[in-house]
Formats: C-alpha cells, structure tokens, sequence
C-alpha cells in the first residue's frame, strides 16, 4: 500500500474517531441530554437547557480536551525522534515544571495577567513554560554550533529538579487554598468554563502544527542517527531547532490550556506506532487525531466515573499512563 493511500486511511480513520469523540462526550455527563433537543431551533436558546449544557458547560471542555490530547501526543512524537528515547514525553525538558512555577507565582502572589481571554494562570504558566524552554535551548547550544541532543536531555531533567525545589519553597509560604489550587492545576482540569481559553491557544497551536508539517520525513531520517541523516542531504541542525521549537511552543499551549496532564505524549504515539508503523509521515497525524479522542475520552470518564463528583482529567491519564510507562521500560530493555 501506497505512503498516499495510509495517510488517508488514518485521516478518515482516527479522524472519525476524534470527530465522533467530539460530538458524543458533551451529550454524556452527570445530567442526561436530548441531541434532538440540542439542535431543536424551535425551542429559544434561553429556555433550552439541554443546548445550554452542551454549548456552554460541555463543548469548551471537550474541545480543550481535543486540542491538548492533539498537541501533547504530537509533540511526543516529535520529541521522541528528535531524541531517539523511546521514553521521552513533552514535559522532559522542563516545561512542565516551568509551566507550574509560573501558576503558582500568580496563584500565591496574585499578579494580575491577562492575555487573549486568558486568566492570570494559563498567561503565568505558558510564560513559565516559555522561560524553561528558553533555558534549557541556551544550554544546549553553549558548546556546540548545532543542538546537542544528549545536553538538551539533562539540562531538561536537571531544570525540571531545579524548578520543582521552588515550587515546594512558594508552596511553604502559600496559604491552605493556594495550595489546593496549585495542587488542582497541577493535577490536570479541563474545565475552562468558556471559549476565549481555546480561541486565545489557537494561534499557539497553529503555529506548531505548521511546523509539524514540515517535519515527518526529516523525522524519518533523523531517527536513524545525526550522521546518516546528514549524509542523506537534511539540514540536521535546522530539523532539530524547528522540532524542538515547534514541541514547545505546542506543549506550552496545551499546559497553559489544561494543565500539566501527564502521559498523554507518552501513551499515544506508542499506540499509534503499534497500529500504523513507524513512518512518521503516518504517525505524526495519527497521533494528533489519536490523542484528541483518547483525552475527550477520558476526560469523559473523569466527569462520570464518580458523578456528581468531578475527578481532574490528569488522574485518569496517570492511571493509564503509569502502568503503560514500565511496560514500556521494560520492553524497551
């Protein structure tokens, strides 16, 4: 078969599987809802609670879901080839833990920030995300003219330490609520309560996915090694640079989005490469479509699993993540 005729399948494949996650997950919750009712126009916006709920209280929710499962799984991908570890997710180069220190600056200080329609928080953090990125890029190019893959690793684990010793030392001097909320934004939540949240990462979003775009057959070459990749014509330096910039810039948003939700760039691709192979010309897309059905889907269980009670979508991500992790470091040995 044809790389044209794979790529097609998984676009109507794991596409209609991200749409129908999409449509279905609103219409499912704690209080049941009419589809038919949904899009009755018969029936006036302000007396139809069952598009209310869907349109108000579900859909933004569901659509952050697609839009972080997407570029947390893409940028998983990415990053795997870009450092040839099978193990590495987007929150190894410390953006994770960046993102987290710029929440909990906002949410013990209270800086008042807005960017977009974005709160104080979702700015803070994709500031923070922002700095470690740029840190952990600056370390990776002292020695070296190109980007040291092996620095850009340890520099990321180290940041990561580093930054999280800080967030214990803000979390000492914050009061009881500011702890439970950084400790509720740092689980993983998906409730943006609007639109304005997915409309200001859009562009964010956008712009990563271009990148990805111009990625999957460098990838391909860059997987084999720097110096095979080289002697087939890529321009490696400038492959990785737009890898990891593109990874970050998605990764950031999406932290900025839902929270720090872990194992999602970790699950899907290895999923996804059991599925379609290893082409990265199929995986990348597969991958994004994958993961916006796979976090809809469980941030579906997160909201029904223990209704009326609402569990943060990042639970639910690390108990499958968890176990999906080791049996990959062993298999992996």
């Amino acid at each position: 078969m044809s790389i044209r005729a794979r790529v097609w399948i998984v676009w109507i494949a794991f596409g209609g599987a991200a749409l129908a996650a999409c449509l279905l997950a609103p219409l499912v919750g704690s209080t049941s809802i009419s589809f038919a009712r949904v899009f009755d126009r018969s029936i006036p916006f302000a007396d139809n609670p069952d598009a209310q709920i869907f349109f108000v209280a579900r859909l933004p929710r569901t659509l952050a879901g697609a839009i972080v499962g997407a570029t947390l799984a893409a940028s998983g991908v990415v990053l795997q080839a870009l450092l040839r570890n099978p193990l590495a997710t987007p929150f190894t180069l410390g953006v994770s833990a960046g993102a987290a220190l710029g929440a909990m600056v906002v949410i013990t200080f209270g800086v008042p920030l807005t960017l977009g329609g974005m709160s104080a928080v979702p700015v803070a953090s994709l500031a923070g995300a922002v700095g470690a990125v740029g840190i952990v890029y600056a370390l990776a190019r002292v020695r070296h003219r190109g980007l040291s893959t092996d620095v850009l690793l340890l520099a990321g684990v180290t940041l990561n330490a580093l930054l999280s010793s800080l967030i214990l030392f803000l979390q000492y001097f914050a009061d009881a609520s500011d702890t439970w909320r950084t400790m509720r934004w740092l689980m993983g939540d998906l409730d943006i309560g609007g639109y304005a949240p997915v409309v200001a990462a859009l562009p964010l979003v956008g712009a990563a996915f271009v990148m990805f775009a111009w990625l999957p057959r460098a990838l391909n070459l860059l997987s084999l090694g720097r110096e095979h990749a080289a002697t087939r014509g890529l321009d490696v330096t400038r492959t990785q640079r737009v890898a990891f910039v593109g990874a970050s810039i998605a990764t950031g948003a999406a932290v900025s989005l839902g929270g720090p939700i872990g194992f999602v760039g970790i699950i899907v691709p290895h999923l996804v490469r059991l599925l379609v192979g290893a082409d990265h010309r199929v995986v990348l897309p597969a991958s994004a479509l994958f993961g916006a059905a796979f976090l809809v889907c469980c941030d579906l269980v997160a909201r029904t699993v223990l209704a009326p009670m609402e569990l943060p979508v990042g639970i639910v991500t690390a108990l499958l993540g968890g176990p999906f992790f080791l049996w990959l470091l062993v298999r992996s040995r």
